[in-house]
């Protein structure tokens, strides 16, 4: 728990990111303009140019209405004054193999955002699904920490009692229900929640880039050996995944992974944003695909992790070049100094050898002779044949149609916000085998967004006709793939 004393404040005033944009004269340019294209529609990469074009934008349609003097600058000026270091209010990169700057909006400028959008009047302000929540943790940590087993029998028995209780009452047809106003409130938390956590996501993004970014530094200035860098590294990296923010992420990844839970937060919320009291909050069109834009932040977390990875294999690869190299430097000094001392051997004694012996070899220890074979060669002349053979067969070539696959993926989609590719099969059958089966996989790696669940496998069947002509069922086993739109 940090303490707001004057020091403190005074320092964040200084020199937290979030503060300065508080306090800068463009405050509603910058917090509005990365608002609507970074917070909004969640995204977390954009391109220079593609930014600047949609400032350039914003600029021209504010000028219309303040006068052409209102901000004289360009657009491209301005995100590379929001990402000098001395506001950091975005963070300017170049991703590898790419010579375009890429913009993406960092932690403390969201936070700030977020802090500006609850100055809003709410019309709606409810505190009973907050202290519901709040009393549901308490219980989750008393009842998680009870170490006495009779205790938490006895409290199993009595949270069993309560809900057969309800059940009678249900089937009774006393079955209450909860009125407009507890649905209005318990919606606005669970938008607050969602936000927040798509927030969160930025920062723990931040946090393990931070992690590489000194794992770089580490690297470039090391002296030491190459083994105690790496225990060093990896302990590192084994901490910040074994902390409380790393497992909280993983169980997080893990959780979201499952399809049926996928399936089932998409069933909740189509039935929760039917209702009567949610359609009259006027949600967001983006609340019904919550989740996925909480997978999309999760996997931009994921390749911050990958890049690490990406970072320790290439400084072993230059070390072990390096190595090989100052190898290869001692034998030509060796080479060379020998040729040097050819005309000139030194005096005294050479070479001593410690103890001289015979090599003994028994005539019976040697291998028999064995002779090669030679190959016979006839001189033979190639007479033309007249045999009529069908050479239909040097042209029957398998060739998977990849246009159709695409149509199917895509209308399957239409429907649905996901499908995997057992279903995909099953709704169309395989009709080339195998080679369809990879070239549906291929698609998935460079046509579409796919998810793959290595928790659960699916078998593919197809049918396959034998050379004589009966027809017999194959599988292959795979992990479950999801397509996305």
């Amino acid at each position: 728990m940090h303490l707001l004393d004057f020091v403190t404040l005074d320092n964040l005033r200084t020199h937290h990111p979030a503060w300065r944009l508080l306090c800068s004269d463009h405050a509603p340019l910058v917090a509005s303009f990365l608002y609507r294209v970074f917070v909004q529609p969640n995204v977390r990469l954009i391109a220079a140019a593609d930014l600047a074009e949609l400032l350039e934008d914003e600029l021209y349609a504010l000028r219309q209405q303040l006068g052409e003097n209102a901000f004289p600058r360009s657009g491209l000026d301005y995100l590379n004054d929001w990402a000098a270091p001395d506001k950091g209010w975005l963070r300017k990169f170049y991703k590898p193999g790419t010579d375009e700057a890429q913009f993406d909006l960092t932690p403390a400028t969201e936070r700030a955002i977020a802090w500006l959008g609850q100055l809003n009047e709410r019309q709606f302000i409810g505190t009973e699904s907050r202290l519901l929540t709040l009393f549901d943790l308490l219980k989750q940590m008393s009842e998680g920490s009870e170490t006495d087993p009779a205790k938490r029998i006895a409290e199993l028995h009595k949270r069993r009692d309560e809900i057969d209780t309800e059940i009678a009452r249900v089937i009774a047809g006393d079955a209450p229900l909860l009125d407009d106003t507890a649905l209005k409130d318990r919606f606005q938390q669970f938008i607050q929640g969602a936000k927040d956590l798509l927030t969160d996501f930025r920062e723990v993004e931040y946090n393990f880039r931070q992690l590489d970014r000194r794992v770089r530094e580490r690297i470039a200035l090391w002296e030491g050996s190459k083994g105690e860098l790496l225990e060093d590294i990896m302990g590192e990296r084994d901490a910040i995944a074994d902390s409380d923010q790393g497992k909280s992420f993983r169980a997080f990844w893990e959780f979201l992974l499952s399809s049926r839970r996928q399936e089932e937060l998409t069933e909740l919320l189509d039935r929760v944003l039917a209702l009567p009291a949610v359609s009259d909050l006027n949600p967001d069109t983006r609340t019904r695909r919550i989740h996925y834009d909480w997978m999309e932040a999760g996997e931009h977390t994921q390749r911050t992790v990958a890049a690490l990875s990406q970072q320790l294999r290439r400084f072993l690869d230059d070390q072990a070049w390096l190595e090989n190299r100052r190898i290869m430097d001692i034998l030509q000094s060796i080479e060379s100094k020998a040729l040097a001392l050819r005309e000139v051997p030194p005096e005294g004694v050479i070479m001593e050898m410690a103890e001289a012996k015979a090599d003994i070899e028994l005539a019976m220890e040697r291998p028999l002779f064995t002779p090669t074979i030679k190959p016979i060669i006839a001189n033979i002349a190639l007479q033309v044949g007249d045999e009529d053979i069908d050479p239909s067969a040097l042209f029957d070539q398998v060739v998977v149609d990849k246009a159709r696959l695409t149509r199917h993926i895509r209308h399957a989609l239409q429907d649905k916000a996901q499908i995997t590719l057992s279903e995909l099969v099953v709704s169309q059958p395989l009709q080339q085998g195998l080679a369809e089966l990879v070239v549906y996989l291929q698609l998935g790696s460079e046509t579409f967004t796919t998810v793959v669940d290595e928790s659960t496998n699916e078998p593919i069947q197809w049918q396959a006709l034998a050379i004589d002509g009966v027809i017999f069922t194959r599988s292959a086993q795979l992990p479950r793939i999801i397509f996305t739109r």
